[in-house]
C-alpha cells in the first residue's frame, strides 16, 4: 500500500536524522538506504532530500563535509550532531505518543 505523501512529509527530517544518527552518509546513500529500510515506502527523489538536509544543516541538527571517494568523486557528507540526537529523541517521543494515540484510535493492538 502507497504512504499519502501528506503523511509522509512532516516525516522527512526525522527519516533522515535517524539513519544519519547509526552513519554518515551522503544525499543519494540516505535516498537508497531508505528505499532499502522500508521495503520501497520511502522511495524519495534529491530534489526532496537535499533542501532537507540544507535546512537540517542550517538548523545546527546535521554538519555537512566533504570527502573523496574510493572512486576518485568527491562528495558531500551528512553526520548528526548532539542537536541532531536531541531532535531525534524528542521525535522519537512524539511519535510514540501519536502512534499510540492513532492505535487507540483506529482499534489496534
Amino acid at each position: 500500500m502507497k504512504i499519502g505523501k501528506e503523511l509522509i512529509k512532516g516525516s522527512i527530517p526525522t527519516l533522515l536524522i535517524a539513519q544519519l544518527s547509526n552513519e554518515d552518509m551522503y544525499g543519494y546513500q540516505l535516498i537508497q538506504r531508505l528505499k532499502l529500510v522500508s521495503d520501497g515506502a520511502f522511495d524519495f527523489k534529491e530534489g526532496t532530500i537535499y533542501p532537507i538536509l540544507h535546512a537540517l544543516e542550517k538548523a545546527g541538527e546535521v554538519e555537512a563535509y566533504w570527502q573523496d571517494s574510493a572512486d576518485g568523486r568527491r562528495r558531500k557528507y551528512y553526520k548528526i550532531t548532539e542537536t541532531g540526537r536531541a531532535m531525534l529523541t524528542d521525535k522519537r517521543r512524539e511519535w510514540e505518543t501519536y502512534s499510540e494515540a492513532m492505535w487507540k484510535i483506529l482499534g489496534g493492538a
